[in-house]
């Protein structure tokens, strides 16, 4: 291709634009250069890690929008570069947003540890005579329990029957409308009915109960409305998150005043739970350090509510005569073993659990600097500790214990939750 141009001084920059010309016209055939690829998103959940591939074998999806938009964030996700953390943790660390600028801290936890997830799966799998590998979700909505749910628009006490966790070892009606009324993992929640619950939310809900009754009971005892409980944020797939809070072991070796307000609070919450004006006796199964916890205003709560059961005190307690039923959904916790009659509990039994099992670690602690407790505390303590005796007795060594305790409690800022109203009255 050639330009024509005088001959003469202004050849040389004829010829330059011409050249320039030219490889414009080149370019222009060749196409437009390709677009820049798009940024890679610093921050990236896997379906597997979430947990989202087993759905509807999971908690539910309430929240994934929060994930997948960046609005929940690992704690040590500081650059692009960070990748996941490892998959066998039971709970992480991480920031919650609603406006991408004030951020709150919070807790990521699996239902249960994620190599108990794989033997589950895998027993969910041999139930239906698989070997290996399965869809876990059709194998579960072909057992007949789960086809009872399907057909029906309540939840019967009979549908619950056999599952290992404690709260469904004395179901009422009252308490299963309770529980369908407050769950936050479907829409228009509100009805005791099931009408509004697709098959893929009874499927959940079942799912959850034979696993982990913690998420529920956090949605039908809120803290809002007093319930010594953390916040229910929503679930992603087999992962659920909630209000981050300090386990109660880091303050064995605090001052007397601090551990004396903590195991206040332990016998105070024990109390609540007893005596409530739902009527419903919520006990502990067993107790452990790791199921209590304070917020940053010293308030405590139950960070891990697998093993509370409950009894309906207004219903009364269900015969324990009835026959098992027992499937597949029966031993998919932690433990299989089903917790003892109805009629076996005592309602001292919180109290004597924590008496034994906790209260001397803080009570007691390994440093005697720390500052022990004398006089009738260690007979009060060892009386509560004692299941043998009746529960009149334990009760009013717990209260006794209480009364001691009391005192000591601290009236200061660090303890917000009963500051500074404790300078005003001693109720508080």
């Amino acid at each position: 291709m050639t330009l024509g141009c005088p001959r003469n001084r202004a050849a040389e920059v004829c010829g330059a634009l011409a050249r320039i010309w030219v490889l414009f016209w080149a370019l222009g055939a060749m196409g437009s250069p390709p677009s820049p690829a798009a940024p890679r998103k610093a921050y990236t959940f896997g379906r597997s890690f979430l947990g989202l591939d087993k759905c509807n074998a999971c908690v539910g999806t309430s929240i994934c929008k929060k994930f997948f938009k960046e609005e929940i964030r690992f704690e040590k996700w500081l650059s692009p570069q960070l990748m996941l953390p490892p998959v066998y943790r039971r709970w992480y660390l991480a920031n919650y947003t609603d406006d991408s600028e004030n951020w709150r801290p919070v807790v990521l936890s699996r239902l249960i540890p994620q190599p108990l997830h794989e033997a589950s799966d895998r027993s969910i799998c041999s139930s239906a005579g698989r070997a290996h590998s399965c869809s876990i979700e059709a194998v579960l909505r072909a057992t007949p329990r789960f086809q009872d749910w399907a057909r029906s628009h309540l939840l019967l006490p009979r549908m619950v029957q056999g599952l290992a966790t404690p709260m469904m070892r004395c179901p009422s009606q009252r308490l299963l409308d309770r529980l369908v009324r407050r769950y936050a993992e479907v829409t228009d929640a509100g009805s005791v009915q099931m009408k509004h619950f697709a098959e893929r939310d009874k499927l959940r809900l079942l799912y959850t109960l034979a696993v982990n009754q913690h998420p529920l009971l956090l949605q039908m005892f809120p803290g809002t409305e007093g319930w010594p409980f953390p916040k229910y944020y929503g679930s992603c797939g087999r992962m659920m998150v909630s209000a981050t809070t300090r386990p109660i072991r880091s303050t064995y070796d605090s001052a007397l005043e601090t551990r004396a307000d903590i195991a206040y609070q332990l016998l105070h919450v024990a109390q609540g739970l007893s005596s409530n004006s739902l009527g419903f006796l919520l006990y502990y199964t067993r107790v452990s350090e790791d199921m209590f916890a304070t917020f940053e205003d010293g308030k405590l709560f139950i960070v891990d509510a697998s093993a509370i059961g409950i009894i309906d005190l207004l219903e009364g307690v269900p015969p324990d005569s009835e026959p098992e039923r027992e499937d597949v959904f029966s031993c998919l916790s932690t433990s299989c073993a089903r917790p003892p009659p109805c009629s076996s509990v005592r309602p001292s039994q919180s109290f004597s659990l924590l008496c034994r099992d906790l209260l001397p670690k803080l009570l007691t602690p390994r440093d005697a600097r720390a500052g022990r407790l004398h006089g009738d505390a260690a007979r009060l303590l060892g009386v509560c500790a004692d299941g043998a005796r009746e529960d009149r007795s334990v009760a009013d060594a717990a209260r006794g214990l209480m009364g001691l305790l009391k005192p000591l409690r601290p009236c200061s800022p660090q303890l917000a939750y009963r500051y500074p109203e404790c300078r005003y009255g001693d109720q508080f």
